[in-house]
């Protein structure tokens, strides 16, 4: 269970039911994923095309080439532009609430 799932059965656990995001909100945005690594780097970019036609970029790297694993490096790119997914879904509906109490 990752860390999103872990919250949200936290939340459920405690009975907290305020509206908020849940990871299958977050999925539900996410409509086609694509990967680059920069040739000769352990740079990998991730960018997340959402429902709307946006588009959000996550990256990674590794610091020693080392260590770089593309799979890796992969699911890191993803994480960061999940964040900002978080980040961008949480503000919509934090506006979509202050809308319903005015």
């Amino acid at each position: 269970m990752n860390s999103e799932q872990q919250i949200e059965q936290a939340l459920q656990d405690k009975g907290l039911n305020a509206p908020r995001l849940s990871p299958d909100d977050i999925n539900a945005v996410i409509v086609h994923e694509q990967y680059h690594v920069f040739p000769g780097t352990t740079v990998t970019v991730c960018c997340l095309t959402l429902r709307n036609g946006f588009n959000v970029i996550g990256q990674s790297a590794a610091a020693s080439r080392e260590n770089f694993d593309q799979e890796i490096g992969r699911s890191i790119a993803y994480g960061d532009a999940r964040e900002k997914i978080w980040q961008l879904e949480g503000y919509l509906l934090k506006q979509r609430l202050a809308g319903s109490e005015a």
